[in-house]
């Protein structure tokens, strides 16, 4: 068994809540954005494909550079949340989950997004001529057609949130107890002497949490897609 020493905990910890509340506070964009992208059809959706896609491709340090520039103290987005509501996230946890939140949201949506294109549109159609709105249509049968998706990438979404480094140190730093996640204190332990055990130590422990997560995501999406072929 691991021996962890409080430090390891902590960055264990937050890296936990960090990555948790990046994807449930992304996830209710992520299906409204995949399902614009997936249904819509209008002027600008491929702008606006390229713009959810657009922190794969940036290097993580520009990501995090930008949302210093707009959500820092000094910032137009930063400055009027720090005056209006006393919210600062820059080296803040809660500006880690930010980074960690756009830096999955890409997967996120694509996941979803895959899910939703691949739904027969004549089973909404049907439940709409008896009757049904289109709220109700959609809680009762696109949301469970599209759930092993939606499970899908929210996992990616957490796992990546879990691995998040570039981004997440060039907005919130490296500080300890505070912003220091898993990813963070590996890279520290790699630049002392003698860190290679505990670099190591947390390795282990990263690979174990996202192929936890991975397995269990797996087996929830194939028992809600036998309940709902069981339909």
């Amino acid at each position: 068994m691991l021996d962890l020493t409080p430090e390891e905990l902590t960055a264990i910890t937050l890296s936990l809540r960090v990555a948790a509340v990046a994807t449930l506070v992304s996830l209710p964009f992520g299906i409204a954005v995949a399902m614009l992208i997936g249904r819509g059809r209008f002027w600008g959706r491929p702008l606006v494909n390229a713009l959810v896609l657009l922190p794969l491709v940036l290097p993580p340090v520009v990501t995090g550079y930008v949302l210093l520039l707009l959500f820092g103290r000094q910032g137009p987005i930063g400055s009027w949340l720090d005056e209006t509501f006393g919210i600062v996230l820059a080296f803040r946890w809660t500006g880690a989950a930010l980074a960690c939140a756009i830096m999955g949201f890409p997967l996120l949506v694509r996941a979803i997004q895959l899910s939703v294109e691949a739904v027969d549109p004549r089973l909404e159609q049907a439940a709409s001529t008896l009757g049904a709105n289109r709220a109700y249509v959609f809680l009762t049968v696109t949301l469970p057609l599209i759930a092993p998706g939606i499970i899908a990438g929210a996992i990616l979404a957490f796992a990546r949130s879990m691995g998040e480094f570039g981004a997440t140190i060039t907005f919130v730093s490296n500080i300890p107890g505070e912003t220091q996640t898993l990813p963070s204190l590996i890279y520290t332990f790699t630049q002392v002497p003698g860190g290679d055990v505990g670099a190591l130590r947390l390795t282990l422990v990263s690979v174990a949490i996202s192929l936890g997560a991975i397995l269990a995501a797996e087996a929830l999406a194939q028992f809600i897609g036998r309940r709902v072929r069981a339909r």
